[in-house]
């Protein structure tokens, strides 16, 4: 479900996304999408652009991505969040923000659409807060930071990502 380019046009409409495309010598655009950030993010190596990427074949743009795998991290999440353990039969879905600096350090970690229980959202904020050992998303080989969006369905307790 991560960083599909449905998802990530849904993204760009609805999250106050800004787009522009550039032109290299190959004669290809290049649509790159950046955040629009509001107030100062600490740790960021660039407020002005904090990017999401755009993974399509051959546009030069790498995500962040974590030490660990998706089924690592869904593993991890199915572990250690109390709250599914106690609600076995629970069904919900939302979604986790992450921007990840231009080093690799992961500075912010939110959860973007909330399920319908604040406690299981802390303790899903919390999983992925431990993720720190990132490497830094890129665009022409480029360090840049970076929005990472972990879309998640939650069915009989277990969460998917």
């Amino acid at each position: 479900m991560k960083n599909t380019l449905t998802f990530f046009v849904l993204l760009l409409t609805m999250a106050g996304l800004n787009s522009c495309s550039s032109t290299k010598g190959t004669g290809m655009t290049n649509m790159v999408a950046t955040m629009q950030v509001d107030e100062p993010i600490p740790g960021v190596c660039d407020n002005s652009r904090v990017y999401a990427i755009l993974p399509i074949k051959g546009n030069g743009q790498v995500d962040a991505k974590p030490q660990l795998t998706e089924p690592e991290i869904e593993a991890k999440l199915n572990e250690e969040v109390a709250f599914l353990k106690q609600n076995t039969g629970y069904k919900d879905k939302g979604m986790v923000g992450l921007i990840i600096n231009c080093k690799g350090e992961m500075v912010r970690c939110q959860i973007d659409n909330k399920t319908k229980s604040p406690e299981l959202d802390d303790q899903i904020v919390a999983v992925f807060a431990t993720l720190q050992n990132w490497k830094a998303g890129s665009i022409n080989g480029q360090a840049v930071d970076t929005s990472v969006l972990y879309s998640f369905e939650i069915k009989d307790g277990k969460i998917t990502l």
